[in-house]
């Protein structure tokens, strides 16, 4: 099955993004912070050709066809994020009449690789591309997120978009949310990431990423401060009232994480990187309050497996955990997580 098979001509632009992996700097993008993700070498691909009044788009990996006019409400499956991309050009002032999308995917989807920046930012390529659009590829991630913002209806900040529009792969991408100054930095010699995925499937509108969200903007305003980001002593939070003090204390704690990380990552210290990695995790853990039982077990699985550090990935309550692991022992890693996990997807 492709295009032509499906909508009886050819596509007339491609494009391509790639998901991620956040190696530090988890939840603090929507509180102004610093963000450390890098992307992942398995890419969703979108087909485009040009229509009227609707968008009209096939996924391959759900072998799902679905059309819907350019004015009708998100209905929870993936072609909002398709009319999403469509609404936010419109918004913005773009002449975009309608499209018909081909959507192939290596990304799992729900495994907190952010497939869905990475469908949303491959559309707008194919788009810009197809319309002819004059639009940077921070531009591409701003209307991505606003897609997913104002349409969609998942409140997630900047990072997965700028990742999936500006990352390279093999680097990590230090971004200051509030500034949008970017940097790629080369990941550490003679490691290799690993993801390590048990299926654990969510959705973030419904698990609970909303109410971290609002409980951070609460923190924040108790404390007099723009965003959590503007908070440098993390004595400040021990005010606040539970679970707000624990809630802050990770944001504070996890923003000067990623500096020291990107301090270990101009050095090339992968041990001082993944050490900073599983301080995350356990921070996610206890203060944050967005891992599993399941997703704790496979981070110190990990560590003991030989691993740099570990953390989950993404906003929690499920998906994967990604690891810094040596090179020359990723081998015997992969042998013994998979003994104890049989049901583990290693990417």
């Amino acid at each position: 099955m492709g295009f032509k098979e499906v909508f009886g001509l050819l596509p007339e632009a491609s494009a391509q993004a790639p998901g991620r992996v956040n190696l530090l700097g988890e939840h603090t993008d929507y509180q102004e912070g610093y963000v450390l993700p890098t992307p992942v070498p398995y890419f969703t691909q979108v087909e485009a050709a040009p229509a009227q009044g609707q968008v009209e788009a096939y996924s391959e990996n759900l072998g799902e066809l679905r059309a819907r006019p350019l004015q009708s409400p998100p209905q929870g499956d993936f072609l909002d994020y398709l009319l999403g991309v469509v609404w936010a050009l419109r918004a913005s002032g773009h002449e975009v009449p309608g499209a018909r999308f081909y959507v192939r995917s290596r990304l799992p989807m729900g495994a907190g690789l952010s497939s869905s920046a990475a469908l949303e930012v491959a559309a707008l390529k194919a788009l810009r591309a197809l319309y002819r659009l004059p639009l940077s590829d921070q531009e591409v991630a701003l209307l991505a997120q606003k897609a997913e913002v104002e349409y969609v209806g998942v409140r997630c900040g900047l990072m997965d978009q700028m990742v999936a529009s500006l990352g390279e792969v093999g680097k990590a991408l230090f971004l200051d949310t509030r500034t949008l100054a970017h940097e790629n930095l080369p990941l550490p010699p003679r490691t290799r990431v690993a993801v390590l995925d048990l299926g654990l499937k969510r959705r973030l509108a419904e698990a609970g990423y909303n109410e971290r969200r609002r409980e951070a903007e609460e923190a924040a305003r108790r404390l007099g401060v723009r965003a959590l980001r503007d908070v440098a002593d993390l004595c400040l939070v021990e005010s606040l009232p539970s679970p707000l003090d624990r809630r802050a204390r990770h944001v504070v704690s996890e923003n000067l994480r990623v500096l020291k990380g990107v301090e270990a990552l101009r050095r090339g210290d992968a041990r001082a990187f993944g050490e900073l990695m599983t301080q995350s995790h356990r921070s996610l853990s206890r203060d944050y309050e967005v891992s599993l039982p399941e997703l704790d077990a496979l981070v110190e699985a990990a560590l003991a497996a030989g691993a740099y550090g570990a953390k989950l990935t993404g906003a929690g309550f499920g998906g994967a955990v990604v690891a810094l692991v040596p090179e020359e022992g990723y081998a015997a890693f992969k042998e013994a997580l998979e003994a104890r996990f049989p049901q583990l997807q290693l990417l």
